[in-house]
């Protein structure tokens, strides 16, 4: 008997206890690999974390894709402003050298002619009596529509009011430097249609301008670009 179990072994060995230790261990170690707990799970969790960044209502910072899309408009508003403000000055400097105290000069018959006029009023020769009044004005739109180019990004908006923005510097440097005073100065006015007002380059681009922004308005556009629908 005792060579047989000498032969044949028996399983209370050392090696086969120490082996069947090991088992259970082992299925732990697996388990944990296969289930998605341990190390596997964390990565999951980092995973969800940067899936969440920059999503609207969580603390995580947004993306780009949040910024205001496009570049703002203000070099167009400016470019527009200076252009219509040199044409305005440069054909007032000429109707009062070669113009003024001169026989109007007809352009069109008597449809559109040109005459130097001294203009203390408004645009068009409206309200004379307020001229301090109107060079207020002139000065408070000019800074309204600088305070409004920073959040500018529309192009239409941009071109509209660069042609207020002109206008206003226009007929405001003659309220300023012309005769009879400072701040009560007469706008020189030479554009005269048959029928109507005489006015000037500077009153154009006003008008313009308003007109451009009436219609961007029924449009639904505003000056930061976005579209809205009453």
């Amino acid at each position: 008997m005792a060579e047989a179990e000498r032969i044949i072994g028996t399983p209370d060995t050392p090696d086969a206890a120490r082996a069947e230790q090991e088992r259970p261990g082992d299925d732990t170690a697996s388990g944990e690999r296969s289930d998605g707990s341990g190390p596997a799970s964390g990565a999951g969790a980092a995973g969800e974390t940067a899936a969440t960044a920059g999503v609207p209502g969580t603390d995580e910072p947004r993306g780009p894709d949040a910024r205001p899309r496009g570049k703002r408009r203000i070099a167009v508003l400016f470019a527009v402003a200076v252009v219509a403000y040199a044409l305005d000055l440069i054909s007032k400097m000429i109707v009062v050298a070669k113009l003024e105290g001169h026989e109007p000069i007809e352009i069109i018959g008597d449809w559109l002619r040109f005459e130097a006029i001294r203009n203390a009023g408004a645009a068009f020769g409206f309200g004379e009596a307020f001229t301090v009044i109107f060079t207020m004005i002139a000065a408070v739109v000019i800074v309204v529509i600088a305070r409004l180019a920073r959040k500018l990004y529309s192009l239409p908006w941009a071109v509209a009011l660069g042609l207020l923005l002109g206008g206003a510097l226009g007929n405001l440097t003659d309220r300023i430097f012309r005769s009879p005073g400072v701040f009560e100065g007469a706008v020189v006015d030479f554009i005269a249609p048959k029928h109507f007002a005489v006015f000037n380059l500077a009153d154009s681009a006003i008008v313009c301008g308003g007109i451009l922004i009436v219609l961007l308005s029924f449009r639904g556009l505003d000056p930061d670009g976005t579209v809205h629908r009453d």
